[in-house]
């Protein structure tokens, strides 16, 4: 790359920069352009790299997003907005996209090049995320739809191209109490205030923000409006935004962490904790209070099958689309490639020395010696002139890497798997060690066609998983890493991104694993969260998918036969695996698998493991 191009960049990212400080009216604000998405952390500004050849489009689409979070520093009153703040994941994404669309309008009123700026840029993102290609309504994420209903109410423009035509399966979605919520935040842009109250009231006509239909109900007895619903939120909000500060400044938006826990705090039993876990994801707007849940006890089951798939990972897009998430992969591993490569190598070279095959010298009989050639010839009857190959003790082993895939999971915390699962399987295949890397999600945010069927049946009671599973394969362990390296980026398309049933998928990678003729397995399950399906959850008990998950965990730890490990992003996961370590920040992962993965390989440690393996008795589900 020339020195010219290099000027070139420089100057973008300073111009870019002092653009952002002018919009904002501060010169407190410190911008970082580092690999990764747009966030905001306090007055720290995080951009994305630009790339050294600065095409138009992509020059568009990062003043976009400079333009963004300098409306956000001028517009926005953190204070104002969590003091409203709900509790649960799914209203707060809501509540935060409303309030996006809200600062944007504002600032793009008045300055016709940053509408322009955040009109690329919302175009981009619609493609980018596969909205031209949605077929049905519920395929479009709530946050996504609601913002962008807004967005046309607000501007009168009409929506980005890429999202037209999922858009106007949305008309007339809304009940009368949403529509007169939406009319309301027309006509409050100006006011933070009364926006985050109208906004609160969509999420209540939406059966988002349930725990606030009774806090309204005291306001109304009390006659002071609003009173005890900021009281309640004052409580949650403080955790929940310094939570987001941090997450903000690594690149993935708000998760669950926050959420989980002022979740627990809330909740009076375990059981009643994980139900309230459930909440936290997205999945569309369902009323709890649809079926009473009753605890039964009844064994785990799924209501129908027939719409769960195990796919191939380069059968869920186009190639064109897998070619440029690899290359926007590749683009995030020049950030991460020095330090997980680091510890790549060190797990090879252990890995090796364990593999390399070594001799014995000085023996009475085996192969001759050539070091003692001289000597045998000047004396044949010398002894000791013989060397024996020993036998290698590393086994034959096959390593499975099972990625959570749900919504949670978006920005930082999915790039960094995915990263990780790319530099680990290629440094364990130069090792002669197979690996297999799967992911989990679900086809549907609101339960999909087995929900639909479902409620065609006439709603039974405790009728199961009410979902459509989706099982990906994103590398088979037969599969050299050349042939599957393309897949890997598409982890990136947040279009994947939905709900997490953990059991089942656990299930599925262990048949698979039982299924190989290697002399030794491992699973590593990669997770930051407790199993959640809002659809499944709404009309069984609240700890249905969570103690499903314990049971397959118990099998598989019990039989002995597959080494479970498991790694949690901001998530305690060993509540649920024997072997388990949970990491605060994403970037820990890289190391933290090395690390989990040298120990497996430890043929003491791994001698362990199966002697206390061998004294469990075997579990059956």
């Amino acid at each position: 790359m020339s020195k010219q191009d290099l000027t070139r960049q420089e100057e973008f990212k300073r111009a870019t920069a002092g653009a952002l400080r002018a919009i904002a009216q501060t010169d407190e604000v410190q911008v970082a352009f580092q690999p990764g998405p747009a966030g905001l952390s306090g007055k720290r500004a995080r951009l994305p790299l630009p790339s050294r050849s600065l095409p138009p489009a992509e020059m568009a689409r990062l003043r976009g997003a400079a333009d963004a979070l300098a409306l956000k520093l001028r517009h926005h009153n953190e204070a104002t907005h969590a003091a409203r703040m709900p509790s649960r994941k799914e209203a707060r994404e809501v509540y935060d996209a409303l309030e996006d669309v809200r600062v944007q309008h504002i600032g793009a009123e008045h300055m016709s090049g940053v509408r322009h700026n955040l009109g690329v840029r919302l175009n981009d993102e619609c493609e980018a995320e596969g909205f031209d290609r949605m077929t049905r309504k519920d395929q479009l994420p709530l946050p996504a739809a609601l913002s962008l209903l807004l967005r046309e109410r607000v501007t009168g423009e009409a929506p980005p191209p890429a999202a037209a035509r999922i858009l106007d399966m949305w008309r007339g979605a809304l009940d009368e109490k949403a529509e007169a919520a939406m009319a309301e935040l027309t006509t409050a842009t100006e006011d933070q205030d009364a926006f985050a109250r109208a906004a609160r009231k969509l999420l209540t006509a939406l059966d988002l923000a349930e725990a606030e239909l009774d806090s309204e109900a005291n306001q109304d007895d009390e006659g002071e409006e609003g009173g005890d619903d900021q009281s309640q939120e004052d409580q949650a909000s403080p955790g929940e935004a310094q939570a987001q500060e941090q997450e903000a400044m690594s690149g993935a938006e708000p998760e669950t962490a926050e959420g989980e826990a002022s979740d627990d705090m809330a909740e009076d039993s375990e059981e009643e904790g994980a139900a309230a876990e459930g909440d936290e994801k997205p999945g569309g707007p369902q009323q709890r209070r649809e079926i009473p849940q009753v605890d039964d006890g009844s064994r785990y089951r799924a209501f129908t099958t027939n719409f769960d798939e195990v796919i191939e990972a380069d059968e869920l897009c186009d190639a064109d689309e897998l070619t440029r998430l690899r290359q926007q992969l590749d683009q995030q591993l020049q950030h991460l490639q020095g330090v997980v490569s680091k510890l790549a190598n060190r797990l090879q070279r252990r890995l090796m020395a364990q593999q390399q095959r070594s001799w014995e010298f000085d023996l009475e009989e085996g192969l001759l010696d050539v070091a003692r050639l001289a000597r045998v010839v000047s004396n044949p009857m010398q002894s000791l002139s013989y060397k024996r190959e020993k036998e290698a003790n590393f086994r034959d082993t096959v390593v499975t890497l099972l990625i959570d895939n749900s919504g949670s999971m978006r920005g930082r915390p999915i790039t960094v798997a995915a990263m990780c699962a790319d530099i680990l399987a290629r440094t364990l295949e130069r090792c002669s060690v197979k690996v297999e890397i799967l992911g989990f999600t679900t086809r549907a945010w609101k339960g999909g066609q087995s929900r639909e069927r479902w409620v065609q049946e006439g709603k039974p009671r405790n009728p199961g998983r009410l979902n459509d599973l989706r099982h990906v394969i994103y590398k088979a362990a037969d599969q050299p890493m050349r042939r599957a390296r393309k897949n890997i980026g598409l982890m990136l398309r947040e279009g994947l991104l939905k709900e997490n049933i953990d059991g089942e998928a656990l299930q599925w990678a262990y048949k698979r694993l039982l299924a190989r003729s290697e002399n030794r397995r491992i699973l590593m399950v990669i997770s930051d969260g407790a199993p959640v399906d809002d659809s499944t959850l709404s009309v069984n008990p609240g700890n249905y998918l969570e103690r499903h998950l314990r049971e397959m965990i118990r099998d598989i730890e019990g039989r002995g036969v597959v080494e479970l490990i498991a790694i949690g992003i901001g998530h305690d996961v060993t509540r649920y695996y024997r072997r388990a370590v949970t990491i605060v920040d994403a970037e820990e992962l890289g190391g933290t698998m090395m690390a989990k993965l040298a120990e497996l390989f430890d043929e003491d440690a791994a001698e362990a493991w199966h002697r206390a393996a061998a004294e469990r008795a075997p579990a059956v589900v």
